[in-house]
């Protein structure tokens, strides 16, 4: 149950504190095997049912490892700028909880595979940030405790638990920033763009889906405060697994808070892990932190040592892709758009489904109109996220393609894309199904037109005697008549021109 937690007020906390901040990202990485084993990471299978006596930590159960992890951490590592270990081993840290098999974790401790990188981050005015990389290093997994009987989903109040190890040993790159300072009131800000980024990064490597809402990406926030004027760094607290960027934000903004209550009113920091509610948004006592000789750390007898070949690295460097900040800056120069709408795309989920709808023949324009109007529209109402709705970036490239060859309007695309989201077919089934093209017979159009030039003669004769502007009742006659399947633009120029005037 949560409790009432006495805070100061943020500007309170910035006007005696300077912020420091260590951010520990976890990434599942998206291989087909476990770390150290053949058994599969598919999601969704019966509990402990993709096991093994190496994932268990069976007796005489020997480990191997996952060359695609190896990879897939090194490729992580050179995106981050980091230095590549030519040669680097595991570690077993030694602890014990349930879902921990083994008792305890294959880690990498003072050799991590890369390490003294940075990652520019940008802010939402457009600053950018470099936050300092400590090191990315490989490990596995835990299992899976679920606590059944309490209020709260957590092991307090439970009556019992469970456990599954299907996830016990999937591969993780845990990738620890140096401590963050400089950033001030920006902290928490800067504390989800860093991890925005690096979610970005990671899809663009193709390593990790990196979904944070489904555990395979989350984010411990190691918080400290330093008097104004100090040099030397306060007790940290760490919020442990953070799964989505505004909950980043919202634990470094919590924390700063109550660290500032708790030093203002003479008291102590606790150096323990804590727990985010996202209800609250508020954080609570989890257990006291361990320091890393509690961890008994030892090299890994059953592995040998990872040496990548320079070779390799370099082969691994020359096929990265163009990284995040780098394609939206370059994307932002094409399209012509303010660094505040690229936000906007960002913030909507909506870049990849524009560059994508742009590759399949819509223009830059028109792609990120649909997207970021319609489309966004019908997420928000629904509560779905822009890259579930039921309709793909070559569908809405259709929808363009018809509205450019003058077939649709905007207010029939409009309801094209509304029979897509609805199961009705293609843009052009839907089209056929409900009869939606423009009406572009002249003939039919032409009667239209006469037919409210006769029902509207006080407006037609305003607009013979050059008031113009009100030949938009007229137009609205028609397209009324025409269930909206004229083109406006053409009904306008056939009103003029049957009045004798000129637009």
């Amino acid at each position: 149950m949560t409790t009432t937690t006495d805070l100061v007020s943020y500007e309170d906390a910035l006007a005696s504190y300077d912020p420091v901040m260590g951010l520990e990202v976890h990434v599942e990485l998206g291989t087909a095997t476990k770390m150290f084993c053949g058994c599969s990471t598919a999601l969704g299978a019966d509990p402990n049912t993709q096991t093994c006596p190496v994932c268990l930590g069976l007796p005489g159960a020997l480990p191997v490892v996952n060359a695609t992890g190896v990879e897939s951490a090194i490729k992580i590592g050179l995106a981050l700028n980091c230095e590549i270990a030519e040669w680097c081993r595991f570690a077993r840290k030694n602890y014990f909880y349930p879902d921990m098999p083994k008792n305890f974790q294959t880690s990498q401790y003072d050799e991590p595979i890369a390490f003294n990188g940075y990652l520019d981050v940008q802010l939402e005015d457009g600053e950018v940030f470099r936050v300092e990389i400590e090191r990315a290093h490989m490990e596995e997994d835990t299992g899976k405790s679920t606590h059944v009987g309490g209020a709260t989903g957590r092991i307090h109040g439970a009556s019992h638990s469970l456990l599954d190890y299907n996830r016990a040993g999937i591969p993780l790159i845990e990738i620890v920033t140096k401590p963050i300072t400089g950033a001030g009131e920006r902290a928490p800000e800067v504390a989800r763009a860093y991890v925005r980024e690096l979610r970005e990064l990671i899809r663009a490597l193709g390593v990790s889906e990196a979904r944070m809402e489904m555990g395979q990406m989350r984010c411990d926030v190691n918080l400290s405060l330093m008097p104004k004027g100090a040099d030397k760094f306060g007790t940290r607290s760490e919020t442990k697994n953070v799964n989505s960027l505004r909950s980043v934000e919202r634990a470094a903004r919590f924390e700063i808070q109550r660290h500032a209550a708790v030093l203002s009113s003479g008291g102590t920091i606790v150096q323990e892990t804590r727990h985010f509610h996202e209800d609250t948004g508020s954080t609570t006592s989890g257990r006291v932190k361990e320091e890393a000789e509690d961890y008994r750390y030892f090299p890994e007898p059953d592995l040998v040592p990872v040496a990548p070949s320079r070779e390799w690295v370099e082969e691994l460097r020359g096929g990265l892709p163009e990284l995040p900040l780098v394609r939206r800056n370059r994307l932002r120069g094409e399209w012509g758009v303010s660094a505040t709408d690229m936000q906007a795309i960002l913030n909507a989920g909506a870049l990849d489904l524009i560059v994508a709808t742009i590759d399949a023949g819509a223009d830059a324009a028109s792609a990120r109109k649909w997207w970021m109007g319609e489309l966004a529209r019908s997420a928000n109402e629904s509560g779905t996220a822009l890259d579930e709705l039921a309709i793909t970036p070559a569908q809405v490239a259709r929808v363009t393609e018809l509205v450019a060859e003058g077939d649709l309007n905007d207010k029939l695309a409009r309801q094209v894309i509304e029979g897509v989201l609805a199961g009705e077919g293609t843009p052009d089934e839907v089209v056929e199904k409900r009869g939606l093209k423009v009406v572009s017979d002249e003939g039919a159009l032409t009667a239209a037109v006469d037919e409210a030039i006769a029902g509207n003669p006080a407006i037609a004769d305003k607009i013979r005697g050059g008031k113009v502007a009100a030949a938009g009742a007229l137009v609205g006659a028609v397209m009324k008549a025409t269930r909206g399947q004229a083109d406006a633009a053409r009904v306008k120029e056939l009103i003029l021109a049957k009045l004798g005037v000129e637009g």
